[in-house]
C-alpha cells in the first residue's frame, strides 16, 4: 500500500496553472521560498486530475482519471473513476485505499504514514520542501519549453518507491503545473490538474471512509 501512497498522495503538490513567459528569473532558494508560501496559503483544494504511469519492464503507459480533494491539515481524498474505480482517503487517524473491483479496503494508521513518507508530510501541511528535499534546477537554462521554472527534488532521507521528483513550476503564480515521478526501478509518473478549484469549503466528512458491507478490510 505504501508504494501505491508514496505515487498517489504527491498528486496534491500541483496546482494548476497558465505558464508565464515575462517574469524576471529569480535564484533557486526565492522559487523554493515563493512555492512554498503558495503551498502554505492554499488551505483547500478540489480539481480533475490525469495520472500516466510508464511501467520500465512492460513497456507500456496506463492512464487514470478522477477527482481529488484536499483540505490542510492530514486530509485528502482521491476518487479514481476511469479506467477503473477506487479511492484513497487519507484523514489524522486513519489512512484507506479502498479497491471496489476486489472488494478489498487497505487501512494503516496514518501517523505513521506521515512520519515515514515525505511526500506525504509536505501534502499534509505539516513538510517543507527545503527540509525534506535536496533541490537544485533541471537544466543550465532553468526553465523548461513553456517557460516555467524546472526543478529536480530529491528525498533528503531515501523513500520508497519514490527516486526523484521533477517539478514545472509557473514563473508569475509559482503553483507547480507537472510533476514527474521517477521511481527506483525507472517507472514514470506524469500528473497534469484541470478545473482547480482553491479554498472551497470541503466538510471533514468527506475525508471519512466506512467501508460497504461485504468488504474485506486488511490492516497495513
Amino acid at each position: 500500500m505504501r508504494n501505491s501512497l508514496s505515487s498517489l498522495v504527491f498528486l496534491l503538490f500541483i496546482f494548476f496553472a497558465v505558464p508565464a513567459w515575462g517574469a524576471e528569473l529569480l535564484s533557486l532558494d526565492e522559487v523554493v521560498q515563493k512555492i512554498q508560501g503558495t503551498y502554505e496559503q492554499t488551505g483547500q483544494v478540489k480539481a480533475r486530475f490525469t495520472q500516466a504511469l510508464t511501467l520500465k519492464a512492460m513497456q507500456k503507459t496506463q492512464i487514470e482519471e478522477g477527482t481529488f480533494y484536499f483540505k490542510k491539515p492530514k486530509r485528502m481524498r482521491w476518487v479514481y473513476t476511469k479506467p477503473a474505480a477506487k479511492e484513497l482517503v487519507i484523514n489524522p487517524e486513519k489512512a484507506w485505499l479502498y479497491v471496489p473491483a476486489d472488494k478489498v479496503a487497505y487501512v494503516q494508521d496514518a501517523e505513521s504514514l506521515f512520519k515515514s513518507t515525505v511526500s506525504v508530510r509536505f501534502l499534509a501541511g505539516i513538510g517543507k520542501l527545503k527540509d525534506d528535499f535536496r533541490i537544485s534546477f533541471a537544466g543550465d537554462k532553468k526553465v523548461d519549453k513553456a517557460g516555467n521554472y524546472l526543478l529536480d527534488l530529491v528525498p533528503v532521507k531515501p523513500e520508497e518507491g519514490v527516486k526523484k521528483l521533477q517539478v514545472a513550476v509557473n514563473r508569475e503564480s509559482f503553483q507547480i503545473v507537472k510533476v514527474i515521478l521517477f521511481d527506483p526501478y525507472g517507472n514514470v509518473t506524469t500528473l497534469t490538474f484541470s478545473g482547480l478549484e482553491l479554498n472551497k469549503d470541503l466538510p471533514d466528512s468527506l475525508f471519512t471512509f466506512k467501508p460497504p458491507a461485504g468488504v474485506d478490510v486488511m490492516k497495513q
